[in-house]
């Protein structure tokens, strides 16, 4: 009968079919020992039977021995590979079955053991064969070479590399099949490994390859001896994994690093233009010219948009490099280029699209020379191959194009190079533009102070925000006004509004002063009133820092006199506290339309002094809106000193109540109402609807100082999360109300609060009436504990405290979509 290695079937496992059959007592002692066992090992049964077995096991598996026994009692059997010492002394690898023989007499168990030799076995065979079988399906290339560096064997992988089937490379070195590659640092390698015996991993290796002779590929590579049972060096195993994506990201990145270092480092228009050639040579092109419109170089006022054409937009060479000098374009740096009407730089220079060519024919190359007799040639016949043009854009206004070329490397550019290459051209418009405004001291401020505001509402629950921000009149220059919604811990939001005093770079410096330190005193949970207390300090300082002696920077702008009004709003109580420091009262719109002014105790300006900051609180029904603006939405009536502050509120109250659709709507339609197409003053109007935090998110427990308490709490959570659906959270919200209850019970005295807060967050806060600051600490090994709030702070987005009248709360987030750990 045919077996099945004869059928071409290759075995799962070893056949136990023809094993040697030992008998082994409960103590390991061998019992009976077969023909079969004697032709396998060598050892004839006079000489075993008796012994035990672990004698004539190698020394490794002789010490896994009692393990394996026990592993027998209790699984019933064992099977797996042991390696015995042959009569002659080499050892024999066998496939061993251990299974039980039955009950002896005396009651003890014996097992029979089946051995097979794996040498034998075709499922366990390593031949050739296997090996190819085996290599035939990964994707790594992989190659052995003798002793002389010539192929005897390569896997269907390493073709994707070129060099042509693994049968052509049989007998040929690797400079014989791949002239692209460095062949002789690749042997240089292989040789180093076979005198030393050293393997060689992660050898990268960047160069052509036939199957892409226009591409430039990255390879990693590695090297490892292949000797034989003697020692001796059979040979070099090598494996090759195509990292062209890695080794491309990665130049990207360095080139990307280059340009945010090199490129902007003065206010000259022309060197920037410079630094931008410069950077893109020669990791990105050969040959880059950058040419701007003349206005820019002089700089003189530009029309925001795409150039309408080209008799509207001369453009001069204001930069260029090349790779190579003797391939530098003859239009010098401040001479005029043109180019024909229906070339590729003139179209992107007039739609602001960035256009490439990854092989340049003869026709799309005409426009390299530009038309005869016409001004200075753009670029003589360099050999240039593939093209792409980058228009400079910057806030929205075209300055220039920006052209890229190679001419040495055969590899034409891709969609990859293209978003590389727009990426420098936007960080060195960025710059240009900055030089060209540098002059332009109250352009520069505007500019400024709308880059300080900010550019989007942060997402939150508490109320629904919109904003209206116009700024002044170009011609008086005024600036300084702000706004920001900042989300608070337990699901509040603090509302800002405040202006800066003046005009100019000083007024928008001032302004972001007092923005950031709002922003820093809000994240400390300090109330109204506190916030600007600490607001008024800086201000105060800042002032006595600069001297009485010292002259006024710019036109002549302080921050003190400064205003701000100041609101943090709670949506599970609705209430509102707000505290102003000269700052324009607020106005609240019902829900049924209504507008009323709350009697909000006005407060001293920042930095002069007087009385403390009050706060006051007011409770705004759900769907009411509150209106925060600064002095000139009411502008438009004359100086604020001389307006009637009466008619002023009717003005406001008449603009508020006209209906809108949505709060957008009337946020704008207020401000168009009261403020004039040229204001003479920075307008600011933030509208904000109050929202309450619906009764089935939020639970909220009083707990006893006892210790019994936190598993009950823990019980609490658990249920609640799962009403909530919020089952993934639940270990790490266990752990976290367990520590900080715990925390609270050890440290504070009295009664403990415990609340939970499903809004955006699920929001955890531990109240009790201890004014003690709970401490990070960061715990040593050997510590036996302290690891409460730095477990929180690992397992949670923020964590915080706040203090109330009578106590403090320590506080705690986590995102809804899962742990954060």
């Amino acid at each position: 009968m045919a077996t099945s290695e004869e059928n071409g079937v290759a075995r799962r496992q070893p056949d136990m079919a023809d094993a040697a059959v030992v008998l082994l007592d409960a103590h390991a002692a061998v019992t009976g020992w077969t023909a079969d066992a004697e032709r396998l090992f060598g050892h004839r049964g006079a000489d075993v039977v008796g012994r035990p077995v672990a004698g004539l096991l190698l020394p490794e598996d002789a010490a896994r021995l009692p393990a394996l026994t026990a592993r027998c009692a209790r699984d019933g059997g064992w099977s797996g590979l042991l390696a015995v010492r042959h009569r002659d002394g080499h050892p024999v690898v066998a496939t061993v079955r251990v299974l039980p023989a039955g009950e002896a007499a005396d009651g003890p168990p014996r097992w029979v053991a089946l051995a097979a030799d794996t040498a034998g076995t075709p499922g366990w065979r390593m031949s050739r064969g296997a090996l190819e079988r085996m290599a035939a399906h990964t994707p790594i290339g992989i190659a052995m070479v003798d002793v002389d560096l010539r192929f005897v064997w390569s896997n269907a992988a390493l073709e994707r590399f070129g060099g042509g089937p693994g049968r052509e490379r049989i007998g040929k070195r690797l400079a014989d099949i791949q002239p692209g590659l460095d062949a002789e640092a690749l042997e240089g390698v292989m040789r180093q490994v076979l005198a030393t015996g050293e393997s060689v991993a992660g050898y990268e290796h960047v160069g052509t390859i036939r199957s892409a002779p226009h591409r430039q590929t990255a390879h990693a590579m590695s090297f490892t001896r292949l000797d034989d049972d003697a020692g001796r060096p059979l040979g070099v195993y090598y494996t090759v994994v195509d990292v062209t994506d890695r080794h491309r990201a990665r130049e990207r990145l360095t080139l990307l690093d280059q340009a945010g270092e090199r490129i902007g480092r003065t206010l000259d228009v022309t060197r920037t233009a410079q630094e931008l050639a410069d950077v893109a040579v020669p990791g990105l092109a050969d040959l880059v010219t950058v040419d701007l419109l003349e206005t820019v170089l002089e700089g003189g006022e530009l029309v925001p948009g795409p150039v309408d054409g080209p008799d509207a937009a001369p453009l001069r060479r204001a930069a260029h490099r090349s790779a190579d000098d003797t391939a530098a374009p003859p239009a010098g740096v401040g001479q005029v280029v043109r180019y024909p009407a229906d070339a590729p730089p003139l179209t992107v220079l007039t739609s602001g699209a960035s256009w490439i060519e990854e092989r340049l024919d003869p026709p799309a190359g005409r426009w390299t020379a530009g038309p005869p007799g016409d001004g200075a040639a753009a670029f003589p016949d360099l050999g240039l191959h593939t093209a792409m043009i980058v228009p400079v854009r910057a806030r929205g206004t075209t300055l220039g194009i920006t052209t890229f070329f190679r001419r040495g490397r055969k590899e034409p550019f891709d969609r990859d190079d293209l978003a590389l290459a727009e990426e420098f051209v936007a960080r060195a418009a960025l710059c240009l533009d900055n030089a060209r405004r540098y002059t332009r001291e109250r352009d520069a401020a505007l500019v400024l102070q709308r880059h300080l505001l900010p550019h989007r509402l942060p997402e939150q629950d508490a109320m629904e925000v919109a904003a209206c921000y116009r700024p002044a009149d170009e011609l008086t220059g005024l600036g300084g006004d702000w706004f920001d919604v900042i989300p608070l811990s337990g699901a509040r939001v603090a509302l800002v509004v405040g202006d800066v005093v003046g005009h100019g770079i000083e007024a928008a410096a001032a302004m972001g002063r007092l923005r950031a330190a709002v922003q820093t005193l809000a994240d400390l949970d300090l109330p109204p009133e506190e916030v600007l207390a600490h607001l008024d300090d800086l201000v105060d300082r800042s002032a006595s820092e600069d001297g009485p002696g010292t002259p006024l920077r710019a036109d002549g702008v302080r921050a003190r006199g400064a205003s701000c009004l100041y609101a943090v709003y709670d949506p599970v109580g609705g209430r509102c506290a707000m505290a102003s420091a000269g700052h324009a009262l607020p106005a609240v719109v019902a829900p049924d339309g209504t507008v009323d002014f709350p009697g909000l105790p006005p407060g001293p300006g920042l930095g002069i002094g007087g009385p403390p900051f009050e706060a006051f609180e007011l409770r705004l029904a759900e769907g009411s809106v509150l209106a925060l603006f600064t002095d000139g939405l009411l502008a438009a009536e004359g100086p604020a000193g001389l307006r009637d502050g009466a008619a002023d509120r009717e003005r406001l109250r008449r603009a508020l109540e006209q209906p809108a659709a949505g709060l957008d709507d009337r946020c704008l339609a207020a401000v168009d109402a009261l403020v004039p197409v040229r204001p003479p003053d920075d307008v600011v109007l933030l509208l904000a609807r109050a929202r309450r935090l619906p009764a089935d998110r939020m639970v909220s427990w009083e707990l006893p100082a006892d210790p019994a308490t936190v598993a009950e709490v823990r019980k609490r959570t658990s249920r609640q999360l799962c009403e909530w659906g919020l089952d993934d959270l639940t270990f790490t919200t266990e752990l976290v109300v367990s520590e900080l209850v715990t925390n609270a019970i050890r440290h504070a005295t009295g009664p403990i609060t415990l609340r939970l807060i499903m809004s955006r967050t699920l929001v955890c806060e531990v109240w009790d009436a201890s004014p003690t600051a709970p401490h990070l600490r960061h715990p040593k090994t050997t510590d036996e504990g302290g690891r409460g709030l730095f477990l929180i702070s690992r397992c949670t987005q923020r964590w915080g405290t706040r203090y109330t009248q009578d106590g403090k709360i320590i506080w705690t987030e986590q995102s809804l979509t899962g742990p954060s750990v």
